[in-house]
């Protein structure tokens, strides 16, 4: 059986935008940065994933965070074609369902005298096995 779900966690990459269809429909578009494991030594690697969504309250959700807040959300990957038949373009992006907006982790105390530790990501179930 087919399945298309999609659930990411990740930031606000930058401010949320309302864009206005000849549907009559309102489309909110936004970028979720979604960090890689790390796999080089000069740095974190982040992933910037479009997102969008035509739910009314998925944008009221949205149009109250701040660039670099914290989400998790679920939808579906789609692919939209548009424009003129001698010049289609290809966008792919996560239509999203439903946001949850994610609270800071306050950081965990190690040792008296040490930094606190960073606190691990939460684990999420693997999707399909790499090949």
């Amino acid at each position: 059986m087919d399945r298309n779900e999609v659930l990411l966690v990740g930031r606000l990459s930058a401010a949320v935008e309302d864009r206005s269809l000849p549907s009559g429909d309102t489309m909110t578009k936004w970028r979720l940065l979604v960090r890689r494991r790390r796999h080089r030594r000069d740095g974190m690697v982040t992933d910037s994933i479009p997102c969008v969504s035509f739910n009314q309250e998925v944008a009221d959700v949205l149009h109250t965070l701040r660039p670099r807040d914290a989400m998790e959300v679920s939808g579906a990957f789609r692919c939209r074609v548009f424009g003129p038949a001698s010049g289609k373009v290809w966008a792919y992006e996560v239509e999203v369902a439903t946001v949850r907006v994610i609270e800071a982790d306050p950081l965990p105390a190690g040792e008296p005298g040490e930094p606190p530790v960073p606190s691990a990501p939460r684990p999420v179930a693997v999707l399909a096995a790499a090949g």
